[in-house]
Order: structure tokens, then sequence, then C-alpha cells
């Protein structure tokens, strides 16, 4: 059976597609123009991705502006000026901030998936936006005519949409990122904000039948750009007892950069409930330094010794390049590591027994 591994998400794109996308914005070549681009990405991105041996791939989000607002790329009703997200090393990534309703998404995961399942042989997974992370582009002193309540509606029925279309598509699973869950905990340790983002998304995992809910995984870290976090100082300890109220099937949860490793281990332990996977991060994307196969192979039998490895999966802790114009990873490193998750994997699936 062997123990399975994934990817997160992102690959650091190509150069000449992060060029491309300023040149789409500047008028300077048109958006079929980019799209042709963007397909040439997700086709190099694949066959590179399936070198590496892994068993389920993704597209690398080649053709995405970023893994939070691909839905809302091209929307008419936002204002730039939404929800700031400060990182450790003082940079920041803002949200645009919705100024009418209905809201609707402009894009669906459905659409990369279907572009990526025309070039891969092995099985792709699809990774889709939390409805927790895209309610924040709901302005606080609200928008007249459109209550919160209306919008909140609005965007459990999308996002909902937007994991159906990509399981109708024939994703071999979809992960929903949540990397705002230990972020809610930075701006309200009185975690009612954390409560709110679990519910919301339980809405939307509530639409989908136990069965179908093995197929959907959630995936939570401090955040990872430009080689630095945004949540990273949170304690796990106040996350992952309700992380797993969630009703999804797979957790991929951060841990290779964590410093107290076994720590982890024993709150996953104590709180995850019978029949979730647990993917643990064993790789990490904000370092420079690519881990060895040994290394991987150690970390999946550290967690093995708190989690039956019958349940037990291996991931990277982060998407390597989440937001589009992050080049602080080269997509060398990013191979390299994917390859080293998997061969250690297989040493551990052996040494395991299983």
């Amino acid at each position: 059976m062997g123990i399975p591994t994934e990817a997160i998400g992102s690959i650091p794109r190509p150069r000449w597609l992060i060029e491309a996308s300023g040149d789409v914005a500047a008028g300077r070549i048109t958006a079929q123009d980019y799209a042709e681009l963007a397909d040439r990405a997700v086709r190099e991105t694949i066959e590179q991705f399936e070198a590496t041996g892994s068993p389920v791939i993704t597209d690398g989000e080649q053709a995405k502006p970023s893994f939070a607002t691909y839905p809302l790329n091209g929307l008419p009703s936002l204002a730039p000026d939404g929800a700031v997200i400060p990182f450790a090393d003082g940079h920041t990534r803002q949200l645009p901030r919705l100024t009418a309703g209905p809201f609707r998404y402009a894009h669906h995961a459905d659409a990369y998936l279907r572009r990526a399942r025309r070039y891969a042989h092995a099985p792709v997974k699809q990774a889709v936006i939390a409805a927790s992370a895209l309610s924040l582009i709901y302005p606080e002193d609200g928008i007249d005519g459109y209550p919160r309540d209306a919008f909140l509606a609005d965007l459990v029925r999308e996002a909902a949409a937007d994991i159906r279309g990509a399981l109708d598509a024939g994703a071999h699973s979809v992960q929903i990122d949540f990397t705002e869950g230990r972020l809610a905990l930075k701006l309200d340790p009185s975690g009612q904000l954390l409560q709110s983002f679990t519910d919301l998304n339980n809405q939307v995992l509530g639409q989908f039948t136990t069965a179908e809910q093995q197929r959907i995984g959630v995936h939570t870290c401090p955040g990872g750009d430009q080689d630095s976090t945004h949540s990273a100082d949170v304690d796990y300890a106040g996350l992952l007892p309700g992380l797993f109220s969630l009703n999804a099937g797979a957790f991929y949860i951060q841990l290779a950069s964590e410093p107290d490793r076994p720590q982890v281990l024993r709150i996953i332990a104590e709180h995850a409930k019978p029949g979730q996977r647990i993917f643990v991060g064993v790789t990490d994307p904000i370092s420079a330094r690519v881990e060895t196969e040994e290394e991987v192979r150690d970390r999946v039998l550290q967690a093995a010794q708190f989690i039956d490895p019958s349940r037990l999966g291996t991931c990277d802790d982060c998407g390597f390049a989440p937001f589009g114009d992050d080049t602080s990873t080269s997509r060398e490193t990013a191979f390299a590591k994917i390859s080293a998750r998997v061969a250690g994997t297989q040493l551990a699936a052996r040494e395991l027994g299983i």
C-alpha cells in the first residue's frame, strides 16, 4: 500500500511567465497571448512534476495569480484597499475589498484542473481557497443593500460549487487552503475569529456527502511567501483541536519547519478523529536547503510513532510560490525537494513494512 505523498500546490512560475503577467496587465500583450504562455507553463510543470515520481501531481498553480485570489481576478466590484496581511520580514499582502453584491466567483478551479488533465498521466489534485479567507474581502462597515449574511450565503454557495466542479471534473482530491486559520489566532487570541472561520468552512463542507468529504482535505500552515511567514509564532495548540472539527477526510499539516515536532504530533494524535488521514509536512519550502531522502525518512518514522502508519501521509509544508510573483525559491529547488519527499517517503514505508 505504501504511504501516500502529495504536494500542497504551487510551484514557482518561470521568469518569462511572471514577466508576461506584468505585460498583459500593462496592455503590452493580449489575454490570449498570456493564456498560451500559461498553458506552456502548465505543460512544462506537469512534465517536471511527473519526472519526480510523485504519485499525485498538481498543475503548480501556474495560471493562478495567487492561491487566494484566483476567484476574484477580473471582478468589477472590487477595490484594492482590503485587509492587509503582514509577514514576519516586514512585507505585506493586501486583499481586495468587495464594493457591491451579489458576490460571484469570476473563475472556478475546475478550469485549471481540466487544463492540467489534458497533459497529465498521473492523478491530479486541485487546490481551492477556503471560504473563510474570502470572507475577509467583505468590509467591516458593510455594503449598502447587501448585508453580510447575504454575502456569506453567496460565498458558501460559490465555495461549494468550486469544490463540486473540481470533484466532478475528475480531481484525485480537492485541498482547501486554510492558511488563515493560524493567523486568526494571532488577530484574535480569544479564538472567536477562528471559530467563525471553522463554522463557515463547515457550512461549505456540509454540502457534500460523507463519501465526498473523504476526497476533500484541508491544508494549514503559518503562511509562506518570499521566505517568510505570517503566523509561525502562534502555538499550534490553539489551532489543531478545532481544526479537526472540520468535516474533511484529510489534513495537510505544516510540520517540517516546526521547532518542536514531537509536541505537534502529540496534539495531532490526541485530537484527530478516526478516519481522518494526516499528511505531515516533511520538506520546508521556505528553506533553500534541499532535504535528503534520509531526513525525510526519519521525519516520517518520527510521525509514525504518534500516528498509525495506516492513516499517515506526507506533504510539503506549504506551496513553493503561493503568490504568482514570488521568486524566492527556484523551480529547481522546488522539484528537488519534491523528489526527496517522494523518495524519503518510500524509504520510510519500506522500513515500516507497508
